[in-house]
Parts: C-alpha cells; structure tokens; sequence
C-alpha cells in the first residue's frame, strides 16, 4: 500500500512539474513524503 501511495504522489508530483501549477511548493513537498514513505518501507521490509 506504501508503494501505491508513493507511485501516486510522484505522478501528481511530475504532474505538477510539466503543467506549472501556482501549487509548486505543494507538489514538491508531495515529492518529499513519497521518497520518506519509499524510505520507510525499504527499512522496515529489511527488518522483517
């Protein structure tokens, strides 16, 4: 599920970047969780 939820922020992420959206900051800070969450993920399925 964390995998789905990172794939999405970084499309809406891209998205952002190609059309110019006024929410620039937004998207870029969408760009952050999905590489923390990808991170997460990675540490804790090594844990297991």
């Amino acid at each position: 599920m964390l995998y789905t939820i990172a794939i999405v922020l970084i499309i809406l992420w891209l998205l952002g970047l190609v059309s110019g959206a006024a929410m620039g900051q937004f998207i870029h800070i969408l760009l952050v969780v999905a590489i923390v969450l990808i991170l997460v993920s990675l540490i804790s399925g090594r844990r297991k």
